[in-house]
């Protein structure tokens, strides 16, 4: 399976990004009114600059106290996030995610971000694929 298949399955719209400078505290709000794990840091909502994620927000709240909701996402964001392109192999994509142990992949076509891809999405991809090649062998062994 390909990340633009994941995507194409994906009913949501669009890559939820803020720009530098957005305050920790409204980040967290989007992340709880939005029901998502991260949002996407950017100038122009095409170029990833970085990630911050709930995780991200846990652990400075951890270290440093609620006085952390008051920074900026330039001070605690993933920069350079790890990208990837449409045509990548999901398979792919999840040893990437599982190796640099991180579960939010920008998905960047010439430059330009065109969606965003979880481990959550690619797992729930594989398991579809592995059911259905499950049933076409039971059919296949069935006579059907």
């Amino acid at each position: 399976m390909l990340v633009h298949q994941i995507l194409k399955a994906k009913r949501d719209d669009g890559v939820v990004t803020v720009k530098p400078g957005t305050s920790v505290a409204d980040v967290a709000q989007i992340l709880a009114e939005r029901r998502i794990g991260g949002v996407v840091v950017s100038k122009d909502g095409q170029d990833p600059e970085g990630i911050i994620s709930e995780r991200d927000i846990v652990r400075a709240l951890a270290v440093k106290g609620p006085a952390c909701m008051q920074q900026t996402v330039d001070n605690m964001m993933t920069r350079n996030p790890v990208c990837c392109s449409r045509n990548d192999n999901a398979d792919d994509v999840l040893t990437r995610m599982t190796n640099g142990r991180f579960r939010h992949m920008p998905v960047v076509e010439n430059g330009v971000m065109v969606g965003i891809v979880t481990i959550g999405d690619v797992v729930k991809a594989r398991l579809e694929e592995l059911s259905m090649e499950r049933n076409a062998l039971e059919g296949m062994i069935m006579g059907h």
